[in-house]
């Protein structure tokens, strides 16, 4: 093959040819259901048709134009994503990945502060490259979360004491996929950590690559904790597979960005075929109550990996959030055993994602899923488990 894999993922010999919502389907006419989402980037499941239609449509029109140009489309994508981000009055650009965006959302809160740091929370995976790629660089605090809830009992207060507040940029905040083990932190601990990050004139970066767009059963994650963003990083279920992402800014930020001179040119900022896309995604799932299904669906997904749970005795936890569901297993099952389940499923008709240093496997489904089709799933898995017993 001449394809560089780089992925860090074991490549499984089928080939994918086409998909079908919640299917893809391999050069043999195989089925799979896909409750991964792609790369947890299809709200709207695969080859949907009305996004064909708008790709389909806006390429007859203008698919790219320099930066002294635009089209209706841009302004009325931005509209909308400012509308479902709470960001009334600010502004927006459109990039091409979500890597991009939250790279994009660091630049801006370092030009317009000269603070040293940037804070977030312990191994969860903000970007691809940059600042945002490498939060072990002396750019970055970072707070393991899970030792604040249990060995200070909750204790956030003595926690937050030894964090230099006055020293920070901005809280970069990724609502709870946590590099694809769905672990959300206390609702308290975040709303402290922005209230102490605001009170010594930081800003607020939140990172909603995966967890925007319904994941969670809201537009975006930030949503689920009482927090208010200065910036908002999306992409992934923007697109719903095509490369397009966002950064939204609030009025606030924006006014003293543009006192700085700032300038940043990339090639398909602002591409209107990316934007018709944009703009097309937030009326479908609009117009189809995907925000509503998508927390039906998950809570009935996490039952149903609960009965699992109380019944194979294996699995250690159940966890997530609309349909950003995680399952970790004890150690017991070795991260080659935990790898062996995954191919069986793989092997029955099933993509399910997979963190094997974690011990855990993750369920992101379209949020156009059907409980039959969770049913299979289950069922399918609850076989598996058996077999490890």
């Amino acid at each position: 093959m001449n394809i560089l894999n780089t992925s860090g993922y074991e490549m499984y010999q089928s080939n994918m040819t086409k998909g079908d919502d919640c299917f893809v389907i391999d050069h043999n006419g195989k089925k799979y259901l896909d409750f991964e989402s792609g790369v947890w980037a299809l709200p709207l499941g695969h080859n949907n048709q009305r996004i064909n239609t708008t790709i389909t449509n806006q390429l007859n029109q203008l698919v790219h134009v320099g930066y002294r140009y635009s089209h209706p489309v841009v302004e009325e994508a931005a509209k909308a994503l400012m509308q479902i981000m709470n960001l009334e009055g600010g502004k927006c650009l459109f990039l091409s990945s979500g890597s991009e965006a939250v790279e994009f959302s660091l630049k801006i809160v370092k030009r317009i502060t000269d603070k040293p740091y940037l804070l977030s929370l312990d191994k969860h995976y903000l970007s691809a490259y940059g600042v945002s790629g490498d939060t072990t660089s002396d750019n970055w605090i970072t707070i393991d979360w899970q030792s604040c809830v249990t060995e200070k009992h909750n204790n956030y207060e003595t926690f937050l004491e030894d964090i230099p507040f006055d020293k920070i940029c901005a809280f970069v905040f990724e609502p709870g996929n946590a590099s694809g083990t769905a672990k959300l932190p206390p609702t308290e601990l975040i709303t402290r950590l922005a209230s102490k990050v605001k009170e010594h004139n930081g800003w607020i970066v939140i990172d909603e690559v995966t967890t925007g767009m319904g994941r969670t059963g809201k537009w975006f994650g930030y949503e689920n904790f009482d927090i208010k963003p200065d910036l908002i990083a999306c992409g992934k279920g923007l697109g719903n597979g095509y490369p397009v992402s966002a950064v939204g800014i609030s009025e606030e930020v924006a006014t003293l960005l543009e006192q700085t001179n700032f300038t940043y040119a990339q090639s398909h900022q602002n591409d209107p075929l990316g934007c018709a896309v944009a703009k097309e995604v937030i009326t479908i799932m609009k117009d189809d109550f995907l925000l509503e299904k998508s927390l039906e669906k998950g809570m009935y997904l996490k039952d149903a990996m609960m009965k699992l749970s109380d019944k194979h005795k294996i699995v250690k936890e159940v966890r997530g959030i609309g349909l950003m569901c995680a399952m970790e297993f004890d150690d017991s099952i070795s991260a080659t055993g935990l790898c062996d389940i995954h191919r069986k499923l793989f092997d029955a008709g099933f993509i399910v994602g997979i963190k094997p240093a974690a011990n855990t496997m993750r369920f992101y489904p379209p949020l156009t899923i059907e409980k039959y089709m969770i049913d299979d799933m289950i069922r399918a898995l609850d076989i598996i488990l058996l077999e490890e017993k």
